[in-house]
């Protein structure tokens, strides 16, 4: 009975064990075939071919529907790596136009699934990207000595124009962190690199298409599976049509060619971009194909810097084009009126501080103050502003000093603007606490930091922003983000951001007095080297400024606006190292003004537009000698 009784527990110790083996192989295989999709892809690229169909990029126009950036055919070389057999690696580098060790890299890339995520031998991979016509030429005549390699088209972009190229921006093949963050991107995909190809990415891109394709044990393509059933057509890209006027983009081109420096113009009435330079600019096709990555490197160590975008990254003083600013803060806040006469008697003089000024008058009011950007009268200014006791009895500096921050923030300074570009920069307001900090007290003076009345001291600002400045002073008090794209097609409007008007903290009726502070600069004052553009009528506003440069000559800086009623276009230009402001700025800014609002540049003008496009401040790039 008792051999019997072990008898019965062997025989369910061994059909337990039948049990476990049995369920153990069960979630194998399950594991196998539904959770791991090693093997099922494995079995799935034998006998299927999956091809990406890329999308043809949109189509990007300027604001006259002129073709700005269109697509050309191209090629792609592509790999699978199980299917090269007997390759005749130098007859297929020569043929290729590489060297062993570009091939040798490129193959060790492919095979790395740290850099090349999700790599199968059986499936194609890029090999290279955008061939040239000569070496498709010559690759196609090959090919079938290349056996694994195939031609697969694609498009790449081409430009109409060699303007521009900051704001068109390029594409480029993408990278591991860009595969990494977005699912629609693989290896040998391409995305845009800077300006508008990059920040409206996902509307150029399109969606890919998809064709599946059966082939036999031998990788021989047999047709489409289930006649194309399951292939998906790709989705273009939506177009866009930006702000830009590409004539206007390439005349302001070339007057600012040889110098060191932007032009921002822009519509008052919508905020568009009509033209933005950055000098020295290039020639936005040295970024296509082969090339590329070569012709980049060039650029990025040319020592004046093509690739920095100085129109919204670079953050300069903004000289006397500031002054406008502290004239409306004083009459919003009651310490001057037009008709206050302020002193300046050379500059503004407090006990034993003395900040100098060209002007000889001895005493100005607002409009004429601006019009010969006299130093004292803005001197006297801010200080009233910021000793107004009466308005800021506790600690009087240091809440005034806020105050007079936020002003500027509403004006358009010290935070980005929110143009839809890549790498716009802040510049730089301080506020109280910072100069508390440097001082190493809050009882600073007023007097220690004058000197940003007239826009130097700690006071830095982008082109785009004094722009802006023109735009808000001829909309007398308010803004629009300054945007570069005006319509995307598919969608019915750009963001709402770019249509709601930004009102300053200064009321309308106060504009009126620097309104006419600027026109008087360009009738007697410092702009008068532009005066009326013709035809006769047209009234130009203007502000220079001559920004002192601590590394050299000074900074030739003007904005202005044009017509003085109903203004159609506001200006900044920006010339490092050109010395006073109406030398260069004003009559390139004056210049870019009269060619967008007649089209033409009149005779007796026609000199200054020879004299400015053949000019170069590249003598005076102290930084550089």
């Amino acid at each position: 009975m008792q051999r019997n009784y072990k008898l019965a527990n062997r025989r369910f110790v061994i059909g337990a064990l039948f049990i476990i083996v049995i369920i153990l192989y069960i979630v194998r295989l399950f594991n196998l075939q539904v959770v791991d999709e090693k093997y099922k892809i494995m079995a799935n690229d034998n006998a299927f071919l999956t091809q990406t169909i890329y999308p043809s990029r949109g189509i990007i126009y300027d604001r006259q529907m002129r073709e700005l950036v269109f697509n050309q055919p191209a090629y792609d070389l592509l790999v699978t790596m199980r299917n090269v057999k007997n390759l005749d690696t130098l007859d297929f580098c020569k043929t290729l136009g590489i060297t062993k060790e570009v091939f040798d890299d490129r193959m060790a890339e492919i095979r790395d699934r740290r850099r090349n995520r999700g790599y199968s031998s059986y499936t194609q991979q890029v090999f290279s990207t955008q061939l040239t016509d000569e070496v498709f030429a010559r690759m196609q005549e090959a090919m079938y000595r290349f056996e694994g390699f195939e031609l697969r088209p694609r498009t790449i972009r081409q430009y109409k124009y060699s303007i521009a190229p900051l704001i068109l921006g390029s594409i480029r093949e993408v990278n591991v962190n860009e595969i990494k963050k977005d699912d629609y991107y693989k290896r040998g995909d391409f995305v845009g690199d800077f300006g508008v190809e990059k920040s409206y990415e996902k509307y150029l891109r399109g969606e890919k298409g998809k064709a599946i394709l059966l082939r036999d044990a031998h990788s021989r393509i047999l047709g489409h599976y289930e006649d194309g059933k399951y292939d998906q057509d790709p989705v273009a890209g939506h177009d866009l049509v930006l702000t830009i006027d590409a004539e206007l983009q390439q005349y302001a081109e070339k007057l600012m060619k040889n110098k060191i420096g932007a032009l921002v113009a822009i519509e008052p009435s919508t905020g568009e971009v009509l033209a933005m330079v950055s000098s020295p600019t290039f020639d936005p096709r040295l970024l296509v194909g082969h090339a590329r990555a070569r012709n980049y490197q060039e650029l990025f160590l040319n020592p004046y810097k093509p690739l920095f975008d100085r129109a919204i990254s670079a953050a300069y003083p903004p000289g006397s084009t500031f002054k406008p600013t502290q004239g409306l803060i004083g009459l919003q806040e009651g310490v001057i009126s037009q008709y206050t006469s302020l002193p300046c008697s050379g500059g503004f003089v407090f006990g034993n501080f003395r900040m100098g000024c060209h002007d000889g008058e001895a005493a100005w009011t607002l409009a004429p103050a601006i019009a010969t950007s006299c130093n004292g009268y803005f001197g006297w200014c801010l200080y009233r502003v910021l000793t107004n006791s009466r308005k800021y009895p506790k600690q009087t500096t240091l809440t005034a000093f806020e105050a007079w921050k936020n002003y500027m923030v509403s004006m358009g300074y010290g935070y980005r603007l929110g143009i839809d570009l890549p790498g716009e920069s802040r510049g730089f307001i301080p506020n109280p606490q910072y100069y508390s900090k440097n001082f190493g007290t809050e009882n600073w003076s007023p007097v220690s930091i004058i000197s940003i009345s007239i826009g130097q001291g700690e006071i830095l600002a982008t082109p785009l922003q004094i722009a802006n400045l023109a735009a808000t002073i001829a909309n007398r008090g308010y803004y629009f983000v300054p945007h570069l794209v005006k319509e995307i097609s598919g969608i019915e409007q750009i963001p709402d951001t770019f249509l709601q008007p930004h009102k300053t903290m200064v009321a309308p009726k106060n504009y009126d007095v620097v309104v006419e502070g600027m026109r008087q600069a360009a009738t007697i004052g410092t702009v008068r080297t532009a005066g009326n553009l013709a035809p006769e009528g047209i009234e130009l506003c203007g502000k220079t400024g001559t920004a002192q440069n601590p590394h050299g000559r000074d900074h030739s800086v003007f904005m202005g606006f044009a017509p003085r009623v109903s203004p159609r276009i506001a200006v900044c230009c920006y010339v490092e190292n050109a010395g006073f402001g109406a030398t260069f700025a004003v009559p390139i800014g004056s210049l870019v003004i009269e060619k967008y609002l007649n089209d033409t540049i009149s005779e007796r003008r026609k000199p200054m537009e020879e004299e400015m496009m053949n000019a170069s401040t590249l003598m005076w790039m102290d930084v550089y000698k």
